[in-house]
């Protein structure tokens, strides 16, 4: 079977993450701009016959650290290859770096058997929030001033500099909202940032130096959902986090495994309260 593997533009990353919409993996509506603004070249597409049958990202951040998410092949295609095939290509197009995933439990073998080991795992909740939220006085929209204090503070808790794709996923719109939590020296102590998805709103990142400080965060962003669902994923070393959302009133809905290839980078989960995107990291 002829299977032709390519970068993909803009609009086939669109049709990529409709396949993820169908897996019910639920995608913000706007996520394709800033996805792909992280590394043009890190989004792989496999088509038969002119037809568009897998795809795989391997989003390379720098010369170290890169991060795998996307990996579909479309039912009527799987048992034939060519997701082994489309998986050889894009670990192959990471060169040395780490490669990071979040995958699901049931493929932690698979992962295993490519060289990948379990750093944590992590759940996805969600819910309707208990009663109404009142934004705090101290946090309010990033704006284009807050850039580089963004970018040092996003880059002690995520494995690289990510300045392209933070500039986009950033961006306010109907859709996506952000927030900082200024001192009074009017420094920076945690941020994140909620999407409107395919169901519901998502929030990620959410860093903060402290639990009290995420909390405020949330409160803030959560106002944008207007009552919609809301999910974060919360990495289960965060046993903050964990409490954060059973007080909001979100259940659990399903687990994933942060793996990575290679030498793992050091994180301060326990200021990670939500992780950006299973896609990117």
């Amino acid at each position: 079977m002829s299977n032709d593997i390519r970068p993909m533009g803009l609009r086939d990353l669109e049709v990529a993450l409709g396949w993820a919409r169908d897996e019910g993996w639920n995608p913000g509506l706007d996520d394709a701009p800033a996805f792909h603004a992280a590394d043009p070249d890190g989004f792989l597409m496999g088509f038969v016959g002119g037809v568009p049958v897998s795809c795989i990202s391997v989003v390379k951040y720098d010369d170290h650290f890169a991060f795998l998410g996307l990996y579909i092949v479309r039912p009527p295609y799987r048992g034939r290859g060519l997701g082994k095939a489309i998986w050889d290509a894009g670990i192959a197009s990471a060169g040395e770096r780490t490669i990071g995933l979040d995958g699901v439990p049931a493929q932690q073998g698979n992962y295993r058997a490519s060289g990948f080991a379990l750093a944590h795992r992590s759940a996805r909740w969600g819910g309707r929030l208990r009663g109404g939220l009142t934004p705090p006085p101290h946090v309010r929209p990033l704006t284009e001033a807050d850039g580089q204090a963004v970018l040092a503070y996003d880059s002690a808790h995520f494995p690289a500099s990510r300045s392209t794709f933070l500039t986009q996923w950033l961006g306010r719109s109907a859709t996506r909202q952000t927030g900082g939590f200024f001192d009074h020296s009017d420094r920076l102590r945690g941020y994140g940032s909620i999407r409107r998805c395919t169901e519901g709103w998502k929030i990620g990142p959410l860093f903060a130096d402290t639990p009290e400080i995420a909390d405020a965060l949330v409160a803030s962003l959560a106002t944008h959902a207007a009552g919609d669902r809301v999910f974060i994923d919360v990495p289960e070393p965060n046993t903050a986090a964990r409490a954060l959302a059973e007080r909001l009133g979100f259940t659990p809905a399903f687990e994933t495994a942060r793996m990575y290839r290679g030498p793992a980078p050091v994180l301060p989960l326990d200021h990670i309260f939500g992780i950006t995107t299973l896609e990117l990291g």
